[in-house]
């Protein structure tokens, strides 16, 4: 593929509000999670938490995208000069030729699962000041970023569970290069809800502790929330950080469970490295999906080791920020643009033991990595919905 430039990007998790927090938490191996204390929830669990959500105000013209979705969306788009960079881009483009195209897995359910709880007892009806189609709906999360900036080209919702936000780089890549925009906000939302919480400790894929990545004893996720966003432009721009190759696969092996022999993931990564016009031996750092279930961990370890070995160093930073669901590619990306410019390959916060049966170089510290040129990020969803991505530094 024709490379893409990151000429800006920003993330908000539960380590903090912009890079400069992400980064020094990842240097520090340092952990957001925290006891789950989220809304009436009442389950035995970690999880990633924003705090100051709530608090956020829309600007008036926004008012009627008000949820915790989109107040984390906002949250997110004021860090780092990010909502200023693309005013710029937008001044230079033009308001219908920069694209939106951003990933998320349940957006604003919680603004429902708050309506029902008003809903009039004899008719069902909910509250008058719920609105499904600007909060709820999945299409609401690009909708709210495309009216934040007055904009009038391609926008795009994408929902592929896990790997949501990670498609949405491709998806932008591909539209950069048929020349419908010139640029591209892309990225992922994704809010604390009652639903994921409560769906995911039902299927019984919840951990009671910080999660473990990669761990011989690891017992399940820690869900997260996060914003992540980038700004992509044609190669050519000047960037620290550019988007080299992108590979989606689908094996559809089951609703839940990956493919055991991690088939779709290979399949993802080696069309990345294609894309990309690199060999497996280039790639300097991996980051892992790394969920931290048995199953999502043992595939995905021989995926990697079918192609890498143990030849390229890999972690999971979800013990840091939790698994923000359609929100983690993005904010994966993120952290692999701040791996190649700052030199440093991440470590993997909680894991203790490695599993043993994982044939990989994975790393359960930071270190530093001068040389870094291309790094590879995963992320795979719910139903073998896959996604890889290959960054490398502005010089690569």
């Amino acid at each position: 593929m024709q490379a893409v430039s990151l000429t800006a990007y920003t993330a908000t998790s539960c380590l903090g509000q912009g890079l400069a927090e992400h980064t020094r938490a990842l240097r520090e191996s340092r952990s957001g999670l925290t006891p789950c204390r989220f809304e009436t929830v009442d389950l035995p669990t970690w999880i990633g938490e924003v705090p100051g959500v709530d608090a956020v105000a829309l600007p008036a013209a926004l008012s009627a995208f008000d949820c915790r979705n989109h107040r984390l969306a906002w949250m997110g788009l004021q860090q780092d000069g990010f909502a200023e960079r693309v005013r710029e881009a937008v001044a230079r483009h033009g308001t219908d030729r920069v694209g939106v195209f951003v990933g998320t897995s349940t957006s604003g359910i919680l603004q429902t699962e708050l309506a029902y709880r008003e809903r009039d007892p004899a008719t069902g009806a909910l509250p008058d000041w719920f609105h499904y189609d600007t909060t709820h709906n999945t299409g609401s999360v690009s909708a709210f970023v495309r009216a934040a900036f007055g904009l009038q080209g391609v926008a795009m919702a994408l929902s592929s569970a896990c790997s949501s936000s990670a498609k949405v780089f491709a998806a932008a890549a591909r539209q950069l290069a048929a020349g419908t925009i010139d640029a591209a906000v892309v990225g992922g939302v994704d809010s604390l809800c009652l639903t994921t919480l409560y769906g995911f400790a039902s299927l019984q894929l919840t951990s009671a502790e910080p999660c473990r990545p990669s761990d011989a004893q690891r017992d399940g996720i820690s869900i997260g929330e996060a914003a992540a966003f980038a700004l992509l432009e044609r190669d050519g721009a000047p960037a620290a950080v550019r988007l080299l190759g992108v590979g989606e696969s689908s094996d559809a092996h089951h609703m839940s469970a990956p493919h055991p022999q991690g088939l779709g993931a290979r399949l993802a990564m080696q069309a990345a490295l294609r894309s990309a016009g690199l060999r497996a031996d280039q790639i300097g750092y991996i980051n892992l999906h790394g969920t931290a279930t048995p199953a999502n961990d043992a595939a995905e370890g021989l995926a990697v080791a079918a192609l890498f070995g143990r030849g390229a160093p890999c972690s999971s930073i979800k013990g840091a920020t939790g698994h923000t669901l359609g929100a983690a590619g993005a904010l994966e990306a993120v952290a692999c643009a701040i791996a190649l410019r700052e030199g440093w390959i991440p470590g993997s916060p909680g894991t203790r033991e490695l599993d043993p049966a994982l044939e990989l170089d994975y790393r359960l510290d930071g270190a530093p990595a001068p040389g870094l040129r291309y790094a590879l990020s995963n992320s795979f969803g719910f139903g073998g919905s896959n996604c890889s991505l290959v960054f490398g530094g502005g010089q690569a």
